[in-house]
């Protein structure tokens, strides 16, 4: 094989994939249908062999039986059901109305409320969107800033790349759980260990909130130094909140969030059983939230599904034993009517979704968006084996081995491919294509103090980078999600200019994980042992 020919192959291929994606043909279809072309050419030329490609049917069905992904579809279930029964916007209400009279409330706001819908929902697109539609008008009617009030709404959508759980974390722990295996598997150990979703998830946690914290840090600053930029509302405008609205709005999702993370952080369940606790949690919010009906059997379900869970941790329910004790028998009775009980309330629930209008938007959101995940991620499949098969791999290796500065030039080349690359690509796109290929180099290398490069610490400094990516100028996707539904008097160089100060806080974010990189490597340890 002419190696030369197959990675100049390869640079053409991914080239090719760029600039096919900008022509706006649709993602799957492109990354599959470029390998299929140039694993053809390279056939054509013997520099590829298509033996390769027999790959294709063993890598599908581990996509069909990965357990992980199954997380997918679940937690974009929860999120959008939870969008289209009103949870945001009445916390988006109830939070501008407790902190509006302060001078930058409402800028605190709406990042408060981001974190909680990114803790929620975990979608960008639908909190950004959700966010601009509801408090922009508001915050511009109050005077605020135009370029303040579009970069607080932009940045504080984006949390929900970061803030577990995070469809991009799930995403994001399944790709880098396998290149963890393969670099340890190149380095001769043939017993790797494992990093797990449930890993990310804490690591990313107290990042996220750093995040929250810098963003509102840099709005009080606003408020202070630039007062007229986020002025207070007038005390006679804004309805006096009540601690049973504030309690009504927030409790809720909050609750929700606790029950998902707390499972998971736990040790109670995997992140794919907590993502179903979760879709079910946010049945019973929009049950509670729409129609007209009594709330009690969804508050039994609520109550009845909590005590499953508890007894599920503390008791034995198996019934498939040889010996079970009469204490553990009438537990496994208690359990069943429990069950019974959520089922009904989750009919009870749906039911009243569902005459509504609300759940068949919610059905066909949730298949759209899964089915672009895996036939994304089935397309990626494909391209990637093409450009193994032409020698990608070895090109790969060649590159990141001549970069001048070691471990440090190495991960910041990478770094700054991944956030230039997310001015054009959507980061499944990133995830699926370009992850593989870089992490199992960079998981063999070591950093200036000798300690390997923490698996968990490179995924969390991947999603930070790739929020970043979202907000900037002039292709971040969050200010085009902004632009569709911003008023014609905010301009699009209003919604750019405001987004850069938020882009300067999350590459502060970045250079604090990278000197601190405990950030992200504290919390899985405490909660999973080292």
């Amino acid at each position: 094989m002419d190696v030369s020919i197959g990675q100049s192959l390869d640079l053409l291929m991914f080239a090719t994939v760029c600039v096919v994606l900008l022509m706006g043909f649709p993602v799957a279809f492109t990354l599959a249908g470029t390998g299929l072309a140039f694993g053809l050419i390279g056939y054509v030329v013997g520099v590829f062999d298509p033996s390769f490609l027999l790959a294709t049917p063993q890598r599908l069905f581990g996509i069909m039986t990965n357990e992980v992904l199954i997380a997918v579809p679940l937690f974009v279930f929860m999120g959008v059901m939870l969008e289209r029964s009103k949870v945001a916007e009445e916390l988006l209400e109830t939070m501008g109305q407790l902190f509006g009279t302060l001078r930058g409330g409402l800028g605190l706001s709406v990042t408060i409320v981001g974190a909680l819908l990114a803790a929620s929902t975990g979608i960008v697109g639908a909190t950004v969107v959700t966010m601009g539609l509801l408090s922009l008008p508001t915050m511009l009617e109050r005077g605020y800033s135009k370029r303040l009030a579009c970069g607080s709404i932009a940045a504080s959508g984006t949390l929900g790349q970061i803030i577990p759980p995070s469809i991009v974390l799930v995403i994001l722990g399944d790709q880098i759980s396998n290149a963890y295996q393969k670099a340890q598997l190149d380095m001769g150990n043939f017993s790797p260990d494992t990093v797990s979703v449930g890993d990310l998830f804490a690591g990313a946690l107290l990042p996220g909130l750093m995040l929250v914290g810098m963003y509102m840090l840099y709005q009080i600053g606003m408020a202070i130094l630039s007062p007229e930029s986020s002025p207070a509302m007038p005390p006679e405008s804004g309805q006096r909140v009540s601690i049973g609205k504030v309690f009504h709005a927030l409790v809720p999702p909050i609750v929700l969030i606790i029950s998902v993370l707390g499972s998971i952080l736990g040790g109670i369940a995997t992140p794919t059983e907590a993502a179903a606790v979760g879709a079910v949690g946010s049945i019973f919010l929009a049950g509670l939230r729409v129609g007209n009906g009594s709330p009690w059997p969804i508050y039994l379900a609520a109550i009845a599904l909590v005590v499953v869970l508890f007894m599920t941790v503390n008791l034995d329910l198996r019934v498939a034993r040889n010996e079970i004790s009469q204490f553990d028998q009438y537990a496994i009775y208690a359990a069943a009517v429990c069950c019974l009980i959520v089922a009904i309330g989750i009919g009870v629930a749906l039911l009243r979704v569902f005459r509504e209008g609300v759940l068949t938007k919610v059905v066909e959101g949730t298949t759209h968006v899964t089915t672009m995940v895996f036939v994304i991620l089935i397309g990626a499949s494909i391209f990637s084996l093409v450009f193994r098969g032409l020698g990608g791999e070895e090109l790969v290796h060649e590159m990141l081995r001549d970069i001048p500065g070691g471990t440090i030039g190495v991960v910041l080349t990478v770094m700054l491919l991944m956030f230039v690359l997310g001015f054009f690509l959507d980061f499944l796109e990133i995830v699926f294509v370009v992850v593989p290929l870089v992490a199992p180099i960079l998981l063999q290398l070591e950093m200036p103090n000798g300690d390997p490069i923490s698996p968990v610490w490179l995924g969390i400094m991947m999603a930070v980078n790739l929020q970043t990516s979202f907000l900037t100028p002039p292709f971040g996707f969050a200010l085009f999600y902004l632009r569709g539904v911003a008023p014609p008097s905010v301009k699009t160089s209003d919604i750019y200019l405001g987004a850069i100060p938020f882009v300067f806080i999350q590459m502060i974010a970045l250079v604090v994980l990278w000197y601190l990189p405990s950030l992200a490597t504290w919390l899985p340890k405490v909660v999973y042992g080292p």
